[in-house]
């Protein structure tokens, strides 16, 4: 299905590169004038030019730390004033430390996921929250498999992809009765931290792949980016507080 959002207004936290580059390229081609934020200017520069010269996309960044709760209402503010709308937001961004057991975890590890993570989602989704009321608009945030099949190494992580997956759900609880539906994607993407993770733990990756029934990984922009804009459609409007395993199948439950 093909999604015309022209006229619609999406900010996209993170992307810029990696998952978060594949996502935004599905939602500018879409349409919709897209706002991505990143820590860093380059790649979110570069990835505006290039969508702009070969899809004509409106797509523009603002370089911004979710982590600064007073960063990311003036972003907001500002997508709000120049744009006059905003429609969605997707909380993408995310740092994080992974190969490191848990007994040699830390508090700064944990600060890490957790700001970058599930405050940042918190800050956005508040901020954008008055905007999303009037549009009836989307939040998508991404979880991950690392919380709900406990991967080595990702202690840290996987305790924030989770809290990021309680935090959807109470959004649904409380927002959905002003037209906002709020859900969480956990895909499974050839990132690089994923795949530094399979040179780290060769035999427990290849165990991943060989229970995940597609037997491979899932396209940034193709499956995940799509998923986004089915869940911005008013198809799915009714569909909230879940969570949308784009994996393959590799976390299938009964």
């Amino acid at each position: 299905m093909t999604y015309d959002y022209h006229g619609k207004v999406v900010i996209i936290t993170g992307g810029g590169r990696g998952m978060g580059a594949g996502v935004t390229a599905a939602v500018a081609k879409s349409g919709a004038t897209t706002i991505i934020t990143g820590r860093t200017e380059a790649p979110l520069q570069e990835l505006c030019q290039q969508l702009r010269q070969d899809h004509q996309a409106d797509i523009h960044y603002q370089v911004a730390d979710g982590s600064d709760e007073a960063r990311v209402k003036e972003v907001v503010a500002w997508v709000a004033k120049t744009f006059g709308r905003i429609d969605a937001i997707i909380n993408n961004a995310q740092a994080e430390v992974h190969g490191v057991p848990l007994e040699e975890q830390s508090k700064e590890t944990f600060d890490l996921a957790f700001q970058t993570g599930v405050y940042a989602s918190f800050y956005y989704m508040k901020a954008c929250f008055p905007y999303l009321k009037e549009s009836k608009g989307t939040i998508i945030n991404m979880g991950s498999g690392a919380g709900i099949a406990g991967l080595n190494g990702f202690a840290s992580y996987a305790a924030g992809k989770e809290a990021i997956r309680g935090l959807t759900r109470v959004a649904a609880t409380e927002w959905s009765q002003y037209g906002i539906n709020s859900n969480t994607i956990c895909p499974s993407v050839a990132s690089a931290a994923l795949l530094e993770w399979k040179e780290l733990h060769p035999e427990e990756a290849a165990a991943v792949m060989a229970g995940t029934p597609m037997r491979d990984f899932a396209d940034g922009e193709l499956h995940v980016g799509g998923t986004c804009l089915f869940l911005m459609s008013p198809e799915a409007k009714f569909i909230t507080g879940r969570n949308l395993d784009v994996d393959g199948g590799q976390y299938l439950r009964p």
